[in-house]
């Protein structure tokens, strides 16, 4: 058993783990970071967003070639050697685990493999192979992120029933599978699974899939999922599940009636709780909401002075880049410096296909909140780099405060829309109007002009898209 000593301690190495702590070693602090798996980088790299971008590239990919007859390329059918693609996706992760794991080195960020548990306000005990360390702190940053949820109606101990982390390993392409949530990681990974050749069948309880996002958005991206899924049902209710020898047999409300079906593998994928539960943070001062999500200020302050808190642990938005931003603005707190996450644009991104981006207000809220605002649709097909990789089915929108002509959101449906959605940001942040976004010249032919366009539809006066005329 031995102590140490430090400054920062940080729990959990993921992009807001990680990022907090090399934010801190650039600052001067002394910062030790505690991280349970072997591998840093977190859910993100090792089991979520880069893992299933690979597998998604495989996907577009399969779809490019089976799209390009009418181009006169012809391919043949697909070879899918699954040990190969894994192991081409496992060297992905493991390259950019290195590359953390080499940063945090030359940082001098202390790395703990093990499992960190409070004692107290001001010590963390690590429970490593080696045996247990006990760490004193001054402050400290919890950035454990979150896990899959599983109800426990469907939590039957068997492998067939999956949740994304075990869908990314990509143990079988099974032929028919249930993927039970239209959210982005059902969306994602059932495009995956299609792709490869597996019938699936996606069920929603709600009357939309991509619940939050615009419904133009949506469209296209609903239109690719009726095409290449067996079945997509919204307003159904998944009630039951039980094991069927080597199948699941799922039982369903549709329109009102039970329904009962076979598969050989079911993804559920119905959000994400927080990894706090077992953190002895009943041993500190540190308050949880009702979904067990830690309870934090706009400077990611607990109600545990000296103990911060970041990313999906704290709700919110369960994004990686929001995490890494959370990172920067405790760290500054900690180290005295006037930081405050308000009046942040956190961009969001659905890598299905097509892709769907968005940031700032949506169509959506501004109903919901009563906001008066304008909105400039440009659509894909009147641009000329969509056109020329078939890929028309894309929209960029922004929405516009009447009064003063300022960007307060933008959305884009399309391919590459993850791409071009900083320039939305940036515009957001700057507090540009559609004129700045419409005078800066935007290279052609690109999808970005779909941007700039797009602002001269508010003034009528877009060149490749018809528009009545802004009154003045």
């Amino acid at each position: 058993m031995s102590s140490i000593k430090t400054e920062i301690v940080v729990v959990g190495a993921g992009p807001g783990g990680y990022a907090a702590a090399f934010y801190a070693a650039d600052k001067g602090k002394k910062v030790i970071m505690v991280e349970q798996d072997e591998r840093l980088g977190g859910i993100c790299l090792n089991h979520g967003c880069i893992p299933s971008k690979t597998l998604l590239h495989v996907a577009k990919l399969i779809t490019e070639a089976s799209d390009s007859d009418f181009r006169g390329i012809s391919f043949g059918k697909p070879k899918i050697n699954l040990d190969k693609m894994r192991a081409w996706k496992e060297s992905i992760i493991q390259k950019l685990a290195q590359g953390v794991s080499s940063l945090a080195q030359k940082r001098g960020v202390e790395v703990l493999h093990g499992r960190g548990y409070f004692e107290d306000s001001g010590t963390l005990r690590v429970e490593t192979l080696k045996g247990q360390r006990f760490i004193t702190f001054d402050n400290a940053i919890v950035a454990v992120g979150s896990k899959s949820a599983m109800p426990s109606a469907f939590d039957l101990g068997n492998k067939r029933i999956m949740t994304s982390t075990e869908a990314l390993q990509l143990d079988e392409i099974p032929k028919t599978l249930l993927v039970v949530g239209g959210g982005y990681i059902g969306m994602e990974l059932g495009t995956v699974y299609a792709t490869l050749g597996s019938d699936v069948v996606l069920v929603e309880a709600l009357d939309s899939i991509l619940i939050g996002s615009d419904a133009d958005l949506v469209r296209p991206v609903m239109r690719y999922a009726e095409k290449s899924f067996k079945d997509v049902r919204l307003k159904t209710n998944v009630l039951k599940m039980a094991t069927s020898g080597k199948q699941i047999k799922v039982t369903m409300e549709l329109e009102g009636k039970e329904k009962e079906e076979l598969y050989d593998r079911v993804l559920v994928s119905v959000g994400r709780i927080p990894n706090c539960g077992d953190l002895g943070l009943e041993n500190t001062k540190v308050t949880r909401d009702e979904n067990g999500f830690i309870q934090v200020n706009e400077r990611q302050e607990t109600s545990d002075p000296g103990i911060y808190a970041i990313g999906d642990v704290v709700g919110g938005v369960l994004l990686a880049h929001k995490a890494s931003k959370e990172a920067r603005v405790v760290v500054d707190v900690v180290t005295g410096e006037p930081s405050s996450f308000e009046d942040i644009i956190i961009p969001a991104v659905v890598f299905t296909d097509p892709e769907v981006a968005w940031c700032g207000l949506t169509e959506l809220e501004a109903k919901q909140k009563g906001i008066t605002v304008e909105v400039a649709k440009f659509p894909w097909s009147a641009s000329g780099r969509a056109l020329s990789f078939d890929r028309t089915d894309g929209l960029t929108k922004l929405i516009i405060e009447p009064e003063t002509e300022r960007i307060l959101g933008v959305g884009i449906v399309g391919a590459g829309a993850g791409e071009l959605i900083s320039e939305g940001v940036l515009a957001i942040e700057m507090g540009a109007t559609a004129e700045d976004v419409a005078e800066s010249v935007h290279p052609h032919p690109t999808l970005s002009e779909t941007l700039s366009e797009c602002a001269e539809v508010f003034y009528g006066y877009s060149t490749h898209a018809f528009a009545r005329k802004k009154s003045v």
